[in-house]
């Protein structure tokens, strides 16, 4: 094989190609590709980051509301009842904060006249007078224990008189029981729920309190319920 003189190597070694250019037109291409996906990250997070902020705000918005619509509903509720007895008038103040599900119970039947000729069946001396559908004693059998062994109130219990109250657990098809107590009672939050306190009229408990009963603890002369009014305030 022939030797290539040392002039023509230098020749050959010229016409190699060098590194290639990178072109005008491909420099701004990428430059552009770049400011966009900048652009597109930037809008990207401004658009999530005020999409948090309106679902933040639109949360507390909703529970604020949420808190608002509750509050009226309780103030568009009744706050009193007045009980139109055979005996005198009796008015209660409803606790629509503590007993919020009886309240509602209690006003339902009030406006359909649920209560209306419905009777006081059991009064029992120092503990409380019953009225309702039922003729059983129910949650007041072991008051009427206690009371055979005490014949007076205890007077260092912290529960006050005229206190409204239901059973706790009542079966639906047993009606609606109200128990109005006439003195301190020991386990009367483990007995009734209280949705409500005597604020005028606690003469005519006392009076209904008073009427001869027989050995069932049942009134020997009828006491009833003539209507119960609902009013806003009194």
């Amino acid at each position: 094989m022939a030797k290539m003189k040392p002039q023509a190597l230098l020749q050959q070694s010229k016409k190699k190609k060098g590194p290639s250019r990178i072109s005008l037109t491909t420099i701004l291409t990428c430059s552009l590709i770049v400011a966009l996906f900048v652009f597109f990250l930037h809008t990207s997070y401004r658009h999530w980051s005020h999409r948090s902020k309106l679902q933040l705000e639109n949360g507390f918005s909703g529970s604020e509301t949420e808190a608002s619509l509750m509050d009226t509903k309780k103030s568009d509720l009744p706050g009193y009842a007045v009980f139109s007895t055979s005996k005198g008038t009796i008015v209660v103040e409803l606790y629509k904060e503590s007993a919020p599900e009886v309240v509602d119970e209690f006003i339902d039947l009030c406006q359909k006249n649920r209560f209306s000729g419905m009777l006081f069946h059991h009064v029992i001396k120092h503990y409380s007078i019953q009225v309702g559908n039922s003729q059983d004693l129910g949650v007041a059998e072991d008051w009427i224990l206690g009371g055979k062994h005490h014949s007076q109130p205890d007077a260092s219990l912290k529960h006050d008189a005229f206190l409204v109250g239901t059973p706790r657990g009542k079966p639906k098809n047993k009606g609606f029981e109200i128990f109005i107590t006439t003195a301190p009672i020991p386990d009367l939050s483990e007995k009734l729920i209280i949705f409500g306190q005597v604020i005028k009229g606690e003469h005519v408990v006392q009076e209904i309190e008073e009427v001869d009963t027989d050995e069932h603890y049942r009134p020997k002369s009828t006491i009833k319920i003539n209507n119960i009014t609902l009013r806003m305030k009194i």
